[in-house]
């Protein structure tokens, strides 16, 4: 694992009407949605740390604390960074921003456990056999 604190990742996006409050069940709000701006950090995050892992590992997201500060219009460029603040065994800290074009966005404190991707499959597998599915 070659994880270290202070590594930063980045992707940005363009706004669609698919992004769109008002697609997304809040009639009448036509701007970037808060549920896909969290989509968007969790993306940066997770593929930002994927390939610096082992073999057979990958991250599931355990908590995240966002704000949506302002709204950004359809059509307008979102980028979002991620920094890794702390590495405590597993659990992998992050504060993430998001900016339009004009100004910040959106802020976050997030965290993720790297896992064995093979036991947690398997455990989800148990438990759906549990529940009495297939």
């Amino acid at each position: 694992m070659s994880l270290y604190e202070g590594m930063t990742f980045e992707r940005a996006w363009r706004v669609t009407e698919a992004d769109a409050a008002d697609r997304h069940g809040n009639p009448f709000v036509h701007v970037l949605t808060t549920p896909v701006v969290v989509e968007w950090m969790e993306d940066v995050a997770t593929n930002g740390v994927q390939p610096h892992l082992s073999g057979g590992q990958g991250t599931v997201g355990s908590s995240l604390k966002m704000r949506h500060l302002t709204p950004t219009p359809i059509g307008f460029t979102v980028k979002v960074v991620a920094r890794l603040t702390q590495i405590d065994g597993r659990r992998l800290m992050f504060r993430i921003d998001a900016f339009d074009e004009v100004e910040k966005i959106a802020e976050c404190e997030h965290e993720r456990v790297i896992v064995d991707l093979s036991r947690f499959h398997d455990k989800a597998r148990r438990k759906k056999a549990a529940a009495g599915g297939s």
